[in-house]
């Protein structure tokens, strides 16, 4: 399907550029940045040659079709700014780096749709600067490193988003353990009937499910995670210093199922990143786990109007085969 949304224009984004940078300044340039599911992210090119970013929670900005995530489920749609600015203020706090927010609209006054003005960082992604030279990025790789750890040090009086664990709320699931299972089995009955593969190894994916989750052993402590880091979901500043971004999904949870997205997204850079003292049955839950949604959830956008088809497919394929891997098929 080929997507018909159209990007933003500079007469539309100018209001919200102009309430960011003030009102000597006008709009001079917008391009609308790649890579976002759920948010239109757009550089903002002033008068005078200095740029920042737009945030844009709009349905017209977001191929997931979801509408309004559930608060109380950890893994519910990571979208809205309120997340944003919820997950920005925990960062900045802890002084962990993410673009420093310029200004935020909730009204609507300027753009119909809520919005957030970012400083626009110059390093590019820690993606791009590990393709171009992985010598040169093993110093901020590092430096991400650093700042994972006192990201990790933060402990959460309750599993879930900080939008809702920091105002009181509860979450549902009952443990982050419990939350994962339940999903991991609705992901398989969801790519079953879309896939033959998953219908045919439907029982023994199952199975697995259940026997990794039995292992699993209570815990006492939360920690504070990013949920979705991959080196594209961090930039770099002019001196190649990391700062975290797509940041909504911040949460309270356990640090091993950020520790399986961080191995399976940097691969052998992993080891920089790697930790010790991780719970191995956790872990081994976890890592079929998010085969399994790395699969469910392309696939899902699939079905709408997502402009990258083809990068879709072929996540969902991988992991599809690491999860038929892990129970011999």
């Amino acid at each position: 399907m080929t997507s018909t949304r159209a990007p933003l224009t500079r007469a539309e984004l100018s209001p919200l550029a102009r309430a960011a940078a003030g009102p000597g300044r006008s709009l001079a340039g917008v391009a609308r940045l790649r890579g976002g599911s759920k948010k239109g992210v757009y550089r903002l090119t002033l008068d005078d040659g200095t740029t920042a970013v737009a945030y844009v929670w709009s349905p017209d900005e977001d191929f997931w079709d979801a509408g309004p995530g559930d608060p109380h489920d950890p893994f519910g749609h990571a979208s809205g700014l309120d997340l944003f600015t919820a997950a920005h203020d925990r960062l900045s706090g802890l002084g962990v780096p993410t673009p420093r927010l310029l200004y935020a609209d909730r009204s609507g006054r300027h753009l119909a749709a809520a919005a957030a003005v970012v400083e626009d960082l110059p390093g590019g992604s820690l993606e791009g600067a590990l393709r171009r030279d992985e010598d040169a990025a093993r110093a901020p790789l590092e430096r991400l490193a650093d700042a994972l750890a006192v990201l990790h040090a933060e402990r959460g009086p309750a599993f879930g988003k900080v939008a809702l664990v920091d105002n009181g709320g509860v979450s549902s699931g009952g443990s982050c353990e419990r939350r994962v299972t339940e999903g991991a089995l609705r992901d398989i009955a969801a790519v079953a009937v879309r896939d033959e593969r998953v219908a045919a190894a439907r029982a023994d994916l199952e199975g697995a499910v259940h026997r990794l989750a039995a292992r699993v052993r209570p815990r006492d402590h939360l920690t504070l995670i990013h949920g979705e880091l991959g080196p594209d979901h961090v930039l770099l500043s002019g001196d190649g210093r990391p700062a975290l971004i797509d940041i909504e999904g911040l949460m309270y949870f356990d640090a091993e199922w950020e520790h399986v997205f961080l191995e399976l997204r940097f691969g052998r850079w992993y080891d920089v990143l790697r930790v010790p003292g991780l719970d191995e049955d956790r872990l081994r839950l976890y890592r079929l786990v998010m085969h399994l949604g790395l699969v469910a959830g392309p696939l899902r956008l699939l079905d709408g109007d997502f402009p990258e088809p083809a990068v879709m497919r072929g996540i969902a394929e991988y992991n599809l085969c690491r999860a038929l891997e892990s129970v011999g098929r």
